[in-house]
């Protein structure tokens, strides 16, 4: 009995060994692939902030370049409503000589 009881241990400390191994190349192999995806986090992380960055900056441009428009509009606006007398003073004259004339071939 003590013969198997010996080598029962000695398989028992073999596959303890064994098993340890394994569980000490799969630890390294999960710690690996834990870097590898801590990397690719990191990578989409800037990504995402230059992105963001990016996007900031175009929405930014495009507020000054719709500043500047309705500034311009507003210019336009303000000419035509200082135009808009004398334009309307125009046609009324036109209307008035018009009306001279027909009354004057009656």
């Amino acid at each position: 009995m003590s013969v198997i009881g010996i080598i029962l241990g000695v398989v028992a400390i073999g596959l303890f060994v064994w098993l340890r191994k394994e569980q000490q190349m799969d630890n390294g192999l999960h710690a690996a692939e834990l870097d590898h995806t801590h990397h690719g986090m990191n990578a989409m992380m800037d990504n995402f902030n230059k992105y963001q960055v990016e996007t900031d900056r175009k929405i930014a441009e495009l507020e000054k370049q719709l500043e500047i428009k309705i500034k311009s509009q507003d210019k336009k606006m303000e000419k035509h409503l200082k135009e808009l007398p004398f334009i309307i003073g125009k046609v009324v004259g036109q209307i008035e000589f018009s009306q001279d004339i027909i009354n004057r071939k009656k």
